[in-house]
């Protein structure tokens, strides 16, 4: 097990001020054992309830009988699976003195979202949990991260056909029964034809029309389809960044499998060879590393953009950290250099500074506001 302290750390923070704390992730991501290495640090008592498990649910079938004397911290996981709890929850964090905190993990789904923002406005913090990270792994690990993924179990599998096996039974678990359990009745197998056909589109702005023609039905079927992968944390919806300038921008997402073990699999990808040769290497390594850059800064959907101009200015990343605007770039070479959409993107967008991450060594400054970063020193050289 990796030990992941600055989760546990984030989560510790929104118990002290929230009577209910949500984590949420994709299924496998590491939720169960982040809220255990929470529950080792909150030194007062600690009452878990699994509702996959039959017993811990039937205990449940009158829950205010059941939590209502608890004290200390309460864990509830895979909560999306008892929609009906997060009434009694309001309920139970309204009393005073308050007896005890909830730790509810679950994986997005948007019940999960509906049902916590309606009945528990202004309790309930939410924490979303990414995938193993290069703090966390460490940069000598960086290329078995980036083939791997960061799902703990296809990371620290014993073998690659390991981690490969792990990561095909994922993916059939997820769309043959977790995707059905949180409400979604779509065939598994047009899923899976959306998630393998959205793998080959990685990196690219989405075209609603290009997918419904493949699949025959209206754009706005597809759009489902995208919507639901992106609400059960497995793709991301990069928005686009909309600045009042006068040059036509594009106003369409970029899309992404977050997680590149997963999008490996999906484009059969099985060795580092196979991924060098592979004509999705250059927008494998970009969602990797964008991946990366999020997770290490912490930012959420609205602080994460992309710009493109539809005269062919773009930059990968646009992160907003209070009253600044940092630019990314990111390259696979190991000679990074200033381009023109670099230099247009300084102009029009009133950026700190522009970083080009790259696939080199070394971190060294381009010019004025450009600095070129090496991936495997991301987290020492990007703060």
């Amino acid at each position: 097990m990796i030990a992941r302290p600055e989760h546990v750390s984030a989560v510790l923070r929104r118990l002290r001020n929230f009577p209910v704390v949500a984590i949420l992730g994709a299924r496998q991501i590491g939720k169960t054992t982040l809220a255990t290495l929470v529950s080792k640090e909150y030194k007062r008592e600690v009452h878990r309830f699994d509702l996959e498990d039959p017993g811990d649910l039937a205990s449940l079938e009158d829950p205010m009988l059941a939590l209502r004397d608890l004290r200390g911290l309460v864990i509830l996981d895979e909560v999306q699976r008892r929609p009906s709890l997060f009434p009694v929850l309001r309920v139970l964090s309204d009393r005073t003195p308050r007896r005890a905190r909830f730790l509810a993990l679950g994986s997005a789904s948007p019940e999960l979202l509906r049902q916590s923002s309606e009945t528990l406005a202004g309790r309930i913090a939410y924490y979303e949990l990414p995938g193993l990270s290069l703090s966390e792994v460490g940069s000598n690990r960086l290329q078995r991260l980036w083939l791997r993924g960061g799902f703990p179990s296809s990371f620290l599998a014993r073998s690659l056909a390991d981690s490969r096996t792990w990561r095909e039974n994922f993916t059939r678990t997820f769309l043959e029964r977790d995707l059905p359990q949180l409400g979604i009745q779509i065939s598994s197998t047009t899923l899976r034809r959306f998630w393998n056909m959205l793998a080959h589109w990685h990196g690219q702005t989405w075209n609603a029309s290009e997918f419904s023609r493949s699949f025959g039905v209206s754009d706005n079927t597809v759009r489902n389809y995208l919507d639901i992968l992106t609400a059960a944390l497995v793709t991301r919806q990069l928005s686009p960044w909309h600045a009042n300038i006068s040059k036509r921008q594009v106003k369409s997402p970029k899309v992404y499998v977050r997680d590149p073990g997963l999008l490996h699999g999906l484009l059969r990808i099985e060795t580092a060879l196979d991924l060098q040769r592979h004509p999705k290497l250059g927008a494998s390594w970009e969602g990797f590393i964008l991946e990366q850059i999020i997770t290490h800064l912490a930012v959420d959907e609205q602080q994460a953009y992309f710009w493109a101009t539809h005269a062919g200015a773009e930059l990968d990343l646009l992160v907003h950290r209070g009253q600044r605007r940092i630019g990314f770039e990111i390259k696979r070479t190991t000679t990074p250099k200033v381009t023109p959409s670099i230099t247009a993107a300084l102009q029009a967008l009133d950026l700190k500074e522009v970083i080009i991450v790259h696939a080199g060594n070394r971190s060294f400054q381009l010019r004025e506001k450009v600095r070129a970063v090496a991936a495997s020193r991301l987290i020492e050289d990007v703060g």
